[in-house]
């Protein structure tokens, strides 16, 4: 069943990190993989926010490692991700599969519900980060 409930926000979300916070410099990401992302939440109780990082070229993507259909990771470790190349990403647990380019599930229990994007910014010299919300 189809319920197009729209995604929550990002910065929303227990341990969102800041804008501004630099992930990493986008040639550490290889081109054309799916690759999970911790950040440290600095709460000194050792929780992270997961992201999943989506490298298309020139271009980086991320969303929340967090499938639409249970709330579950994805993946809980990069041997386990399931995708392909520039096209999708699935559900290790569910097996429900999302468009790379959007993150909206086109196969499985969350059809037409979507990943939680995390809007990026990447500066002149690589370094890719969190954009401000609605960024």
């Amino acid at each position: 069943m189809t319920t197009n409930t729209p995604p929550p926000h990002w910065h929303a979300l227990p341990h969102a990190p800041a804008p501004g916070t630099i992930l990493c410099q986008r040639d550490a990401l290889p081109d054309g993989r799916a690759t999970l992302w911790e950040l440290d939440t600095d709460d000194g109780r050792g929780q992270t926010f997961k992201l999943l990082l989506l490298r298309s070229g020139n271009d980086v993507t991320a969303f929340v490692n967090r499938c639409a259909h249970f709330g579950v990771p994805l993946a809980a470790q990069q041997s386990q991700l399931i995708f392909a190349p520039l096209v999708s990403i699935t559900c290790n647990v569910h097996y429900a599969r999302y468009r790379w380019a959007d993150g909206v599930c086109e196969a499985g229990e969350c059809a037409g519900e979507a990943l939680v994007p995390v809007p990026l910014q990447i500066s002149a010299s690589g370094a890719v980060s969190i954009a401000a919300p609605g960024g």
